[in-house]
């Protein structure tokens, strides 16, 4: 069915240049989300700086601008072409925080544009640490022991108090960069130091290690009307500790039982309706291998990498789902 029939031009962020091996699953997300809207009529405008991928081939969106990815470029584009709406949760890390941006900046009520799909304050409360966590703890979903901190020396005392190994993840940064786990003095100043200067806000979250636990992921979608649906989950071969960009991951997963996929489904529901995302997302969760005792990691409010795996591996066309249109169950 139709997006809105008040929307005539869209506004489409891509990821722009990332290192070879990565970005595959943003171009595979947008290519499919410019197809499924000029198949409603609907004009697509697409900025990607990157001219190695299929987003960008002539045939997919009607205009494309390979501009820097920069507040300044889009909005002389925006200027420009004059969409009805922009879509920034396709591009990954680039794009959310670009939407963020322009959002912030009053680009966007500037020239009348409208930001479909996830608000700026559910990617907020999605991407900023200390946020998510108040979430978190405000609808009683686990999280590990952790604190925001944004200089070293408090970092430094807040591991004193917890005790080693701890993980630092910073906010804001793209495939979990700046991040990584510390078991001394000497790798929490490392990875410390790195985590606040590369997160754009300066800010790092330092929690306590759940290394080694299973790491499991849900894909989840959500519409405007609030009718969410489980797209698969993922169970990770690695545990907690590997990235999931240098793990394989299996979908559906092949070690939960029935009792464990079901908690952490009900999980996944209750956190996209607590960050009210129109759209997708995907949840991590960290599961304790000997027991139902679980945390949450950390939430994507737009495509990953474990999107277009879900999309591939079930047939359901996450990203080429239109943001408020109805969720279609047949």
């Amino acid at each position: 069915m139709p997006l809105r029939t008040d929307i005539h031009k869209v506004l489409v962020i891509g990821s722009g240049p990332i290192v070879i091996g990565q970005a595959a699953e943003f171009d595979y997300a947008g290519t499919q989300a410019c197809l499924a809207l000029k198949e409603e009529n609907i004009e697509v405008v697409l900025v990607n700086n990157n001219p190695a991928t299929i987003m960008t081939d002539e045939q997919i969106a009607d205009r494309i601008y390979i501009e820097p990815l920069t507040v300044q470029s889009i909005e002389k584009i925006i200027e420009k072409e004059n969409p009805d709406g922009i879509i920034g949760t396709l591009g990954g890390q680039t794009g959310l925080n670009l939407t963020v941006a322009l959002f912030e900046q009053g680009i966007l009520d500037k020239y009348g544009v409208e930001l479909l799909g996830t608000s700026v304050p559910s990617i907020q409360h999605g991407e900023d640490r200390e946020l998510f966590r108040e979430l978190m703890l405000a609808i009683h979903e686990p999280i590990p022991e952790s604190q925001i901190i944004r200089t070293y020396e408090d970092g430094a005392a807040f591991v004193k108090k917890i005790g080693y190994p701890v993980i630092i993840r910073p906010a804001y940064t793209l495939g979990g960069s700046g991040g990584g786990f510390a078991g001394n003095e000497d790798e929490l100043e490392t990875v410390l130091k790195r985590g606040l200067a590369l997160s754009p806000i300066h800010e790092v979250l330092i929690e306590k290690s759940i290394k080694g636990w299973k790491e499991i992921e849900y894909e989840v979608m959500r519409d405007a009307n609030d009718t969410c649906i489980i797209v698969c989950n993922m169970e990770n071969l690695d545990p907690v500790g590997v990235h999931t960009g240098d793990s394989i991951v299996v979908a559906p997963s092949q070690t939960l039982s029935d009792v464990q996929y079901q908690m952490l489904r009900h999980a996944s529901l209750k956190i996209i309706r607590a960050l009210k995302i129109v759209g997708g997302c995907n949840i991590q969760f960290a599961l304790n291998p000997q027991s139902n005792e679980y945390a949450i990691i950390e939430v994507n409010p737009r495509v990953s990498r474990s999107s277009a795996l879900a999309s591939k591996a079930t047939g359901y066309p996450i990203a080429g789902w239109q943001p408020n249109a109805p969720l279609d169950f047949t």
